[in-house]
């Protein structure tokens, strides 16, 4: 068999987790087994992205007509999980460093955030979910970066050129 571990990034602040198998030796003060769950996060640097709105999936949000394009934009495809409710200040904090590494590597002040509720099973309620998106903007924003976010509680046409490069698309569970 084997077992989950999981390492932490320091210059990051994320653990990156990956299983080992039980022939591979434990080593305490590196690894520690983990069944704690994970937000997903999809990240994907587009030299265009644009959406229109196609289905409205949640009544109690804004009415949207039209979409919008942005150039040279880091987006950050979020899903926050039900269990991440009990820590989501911390989750906010790595995913706030997160995205600053990654659009330093991909040389952009631009972010997209889009809740993708598909990412897992497990899902957190709408208004959670809404409200850690508009603090991670508010964060990010206080930093200098350009932020916006997609229609929240709709399903989205999506137009995508990304380039063929290790750092345009990153998927990390934190």
């Amino acid at each position: 068999m084997g077992r989950f571990v999981e390492l932490p990034h320091r210059t990051i602040g994320i653990s990156i987790r990956f299983f080992l198998p039980d022939i591979v030796p434990e080593i305490p003060y590196l690894c520690r087994q983990t069944t704690e769950p994970f937000m997903k996060v999809l990240m994907i640097y587009a030299r265009e992205f644009s959406y229109e709105p196609s289905v409205k999936s949640l009544a109690n949000y804004p009415d949207v007509s039209e979409g919008n394009s942005y150039r040279d934009v880091q987006v950050v495809c979020v899903q926050v999980e039900s269990e991440d409710t009990e820590n989501l200040k911390a989750k906010e904090t790595k995913l706030v460093k997160l995205i600053k590494w990654l659009a330093k590597k991909n040389e952009t002040r631009r972010v997209l955030l889009h809740s993708f509720a598909h990412l897992s099973e497990s899902k957190a309620s709408p208004g959670v979910s809404k409200d850690f998106f508009d603090k991670v903007e508010l964060r990010l924003k206080n930093a200098g970066y350009e932020v916006n976010q997609t229609p929240f509680g709709y399903f989205l046409d999506l137009k995508l050129d990304a380039p063929g490069k290790s750092s345009a698309r990153v998927f990390k569970s934190i």
